[in-house]
């Protein structure tokens, strides 16, 4: 008798152990491909990502697996990279980065892909249009087209003498931003100065520019350059005593005069609602692309400070960070 009870309760054992909790024992389950500039352990939006996964009930390693491919900072191994990750016959890949998506874009047009980006998907060629994406291409964008006024409105609420703006960006990073602020500029009475950076050897020269410009504040537009040379910007504009401003909330917390942008990591967690729907069925040209909904202003009193800058406290109240 005891043989067969022991026998009965691993048998109704086994039946009420539910699939998700089978999958984490054999770590079957999706299969999600993933391609990074960078490498797992130092891309910024990797921690985001996972949290908005386990959201759904996926976890790395239980009932998910992550075939990860990374560059480790060197895009000439990205095509190679994005054609081995195809091979490996994902159910989905995600595509962290502007300069990463087309890789896997031009490997594949049968694996659904989940994009990551700071550039314009449509401007950009990825997708035909933000709404229907068509293709096997979908996902998030951190590019929001008014966001450029605002954030030049703010450096005028901020600094209302100042007239002439240098715009730090890298034209083959594709996005409104530049045209944007230029729109916005007269209107504010600012004279805008493009300095167009497209490798960090041109950094020295672009210093140079604004000198001889006499610009008095400079718009970093975010993308890929701008974040690995982050530190070199913020102390090249702090020795010129240039009003650095940018979209993203780690520019002012490491020295920027404010940011004003999209909540990053709010962002890239709704990436992997696109990651769960493609899962359970949907196609991907069927998923309007998602924009930034969630703004952060982050500003540096510190930085302020030192500048001899008063912020206006309807702007303080308004801050969702500020720095002392």
């Amino acid at each position: 008798m005891r043989r067969i009870g022991l026998a009965l309760v691993l048998s109704v054992s086994v039946l009420l152990i539910p699939p998700s909790a089978e999958a984490q024992q054999t770590g079957k389950g999706p299969r999600v491909g993933m391609l990074l500039y960078g490498t797992p352990e130092n891309d910024p939006n990797i921690a985001a990502l996972r949290q908005g996964l386990a959201d759904f009930g996926y976890v790395e390693s239980r009932n998910i697996t992550i075939e990860y491919r990374y560059a480790a900072g060197k895009p000439e191994r990205l095509r190679d990279l994005a054609a081995e990750l195809v091979a490996a016959k994902p159910d989905v890949i995600v595509a962290l980065g502007g300069d990463v998506a087309p890789f896997v874009r031009a490997a594949t047009s049968a694996v659904p892909i989940v994009m990551i980006v700071s550039v314009d998907p449509v401007e950009g060629g990825l997708v035909a249009s933000m709404g229907r994406p068509g293709g096997n291409v979908t996902g998030v964008t951190f590019v929001s087209s008014d966001l450029a006024a605002k954030r030049l409105q703010l450096l005028k609420d901020i600094a209302p003498r100042i007239s002439r703006v240098g715009i730090l960006w890298n034209p083959d990073h594709v996005d409104p931003e530049y045209r944007e602020t230029q729109k916005a500029a007269p209107a504010l009475g600012v004279r805008v100065q493009s300095l167009e950076v497209r490798s960090a050897n041109d950094f020295d020269a672009v210093w140079q520019t604004a000198s001889a410009s006499q610009l008095e504040a400079v718009i970093a537009v975010s993308s890929r350059l701008m974040t690995l040379n982050r530190q070199r910007i913020i102390e090249s504009s702090r020795q010129r005593r240039l009003l650095l401003v940018s979209g993203w909330g780690p520019w002012a917390n490491e020295g920027a005069l404010f940011s004003y942008g999209p909540d990053l990591d709010a962002i890239v967690r709704r990436a992997a609602t696109y990651v769960d729907k493609i899962l359970k069925g949907a196609k991907p040209g069927d998923l309007p692309i998602e924009q930034p909904t969630k703004f952060e202003l982050v500003i540096n009193l510190k930085t302020a400070k030192a500048l001899g800058l008063t912020i206006p406290q309807t702007l303080l109240l308004r801050a969702d960070q500020v720095i002392e």
